[in-house]
Formats: C-alpha cells, sequence, structure tokens
C-alpha cells in the first residue's frame, strides 16, 4: 500500500518562555497531509499559523510530539541534518518576498541550488527553467527593486520550487499584493497544485482558503475545525 502522506503531525505543542511565564502557542495539533493537497490554514492573530508553519517547515522544533516530514521523524534529527531537510524538502514563499536585494532574480533562485551543491551550469539552466515557469524569464538580469511586487513574488515561487520540494509553504503570500497581482499570484498556485505540488497557505482572506481543497481553522493554539471541499 502506497502511503502519500507527505507531513504528519502527532499531539505536538509548542510552548514558549517569555521570563517566568509560559506561553502555549501549539496543543495537540493532529494532522496529515496528502500529496498533491492544497491546504489553507485559518484564525485570528496570534492563534499559531505562524508557528505551525515553521514546525513544518524544520524552522523550529515542537516542545514535544513528532513531525513526519516524508516518513523523517524531524523533531529528531540533529541541527545540520534538519537544515539539509530544509532545503530539500521545503519550499517557502513568503509576504515579504524575502529576496537578495543586491542579487538578480536568477541569482535568487540560485540560492537553494548552491546550498544543494548543484554546479554552476546546473544552476543556472534550473533557474531560467523555473522562471519562465512562473512567467518571468525577461526579468531574469533584474534586482528586486526593479520589479514590482507580482513579479517578486513569482521569482520567490521559482526559488521555492528550485530543489523539486516535497511541499511549499506560503505564509499570506497575496498579503502585500494589490488585487489584480494576488489573484494572479493564486492562479500560479493552483497550476503548480494541477501539475502535483503540495501546498499548505496560511491566509486571512476568506476568498482564498475557500478555493482550496482543506481548511484547518487554528484558535488558541488548537485546531477547531478541519474541512475538506
Amino acid at each position: 500500500m502506497i502511503n502519500n502522506t507527505v507531513v504528519q503531525t502527532k499531539n505536538i505543542a509548542k510552548v514558549y518562555i517569555l521570563g517566568n511565564v509560559e506561553v502555549c502557542a501549539l496543543s495537540d495539533i493532529n494532522l496529515e497531509i496528502s500529496k498533491g493537497e492544497f491546504s489553507s490554514i485559518m484564525g485570528p492573530s496570534g492563534c499559531g499559523k505562524s508557528t505551525l508553519m515553521n514546525l513544518i517547515g524544520c524552522l523550529d522544533r515542537p516542545s514535544s510530539g513528532q513531525i513526519l516530514l516524508d516518513g523523517i521523524d524531524v523533531s529528531k534529527v540533529s541541527d545540520n541534518d534538519l537544515a539539509e531537510i530544509r532545503n530539500k524538502k521545503v519550499g517557502f514563499v513568503f509576504q515579504t518576498y524575502n529576496l537578495l536585494p543586491k542579487l538578480t532574480a536568477m541569482e535568487n533562485v540560485e540560492l537553494p541550488l548552491i546550498y544543494a551543491g548543484a554546479n554552476t551550469i546546473q544552476r543556472k539552466k534550473k533557474s531560467m527553467e523555473l522562471l519562465d515557469k512562473v512567467g518571468i524569464a525577461d526579468r531574469a538580469n533584474h534586482k528586486p527593486t526593479e520589479l514590482s511586487g507580482g513579479q517578486s513574488q513569482r521569482v520567490a515561487i521559482a526559488r521555492a520550487l528550485a530543489n523539486d520540494p516535497t511541499i511549499i509553504l506560503a505564509d499570506e503570500p497575496t498579503g502585500n499584493l494589490d488585487t489584480k497581482s494576488g489573484h494572479e499570484i493564486m492562479e500560479l498556485f493552483y497550476n503548480l497544485n494541477k501539475q502535483g505540488v503540495t501546498i499548505i497557505m496560511v491566509t486571512h482572506n476568506p476568498e482564498i482558503a475557500e478555493s482550496t481543497h482543506r481548511v484547518i481553522h487554528l484558535l488558541d493554539g488548537r485546531v477547531v475545525e478541519d474541512t475538506n471541499q
């Protein structure tokens, strides 16, 4: 039997210590994300959405519980192994794009490939293919200051795809965009998902959430609703 689960969280909790106070950001989170799913995570500010994304994306570790990413228990591996897993298996898209300002669009896309050890020819070929895939190959040699918000987000998506990740994590990817650019970026995500890319997206926008396969609602660090659509 083929296991199509790419992310599984088992009773995960995250507690932060602020001075003498324990703050429970997440509690008893049990989720399974299947290959090819397009899921959205919703909830009010401070409910734990970004904390959950950081845990799934191997940017942080849970205080307790297990996280399996592609069958690997990432809650137990070393920091070096965690960084390698993150680079190979997770693509990140942020609200603020997080592009390096001194690098061109193509050089920004190349970064994960450099960390993965690809040679110069491989990197440049793959980067141009990805920029073409997201419809921005003609801006390959432009720096972020010469790009619009929508163009910058396309570069960020191309960079997220560089190492053919298991999953794309998108944190409010249309939050800084005008309506037209936001719709175009969402169309790009829908098309990627149709090609088999697994996507988890944090959003405050109910319209965007309703257009995904599944909506996971968080409140006070817990899953209060999990709806397939």
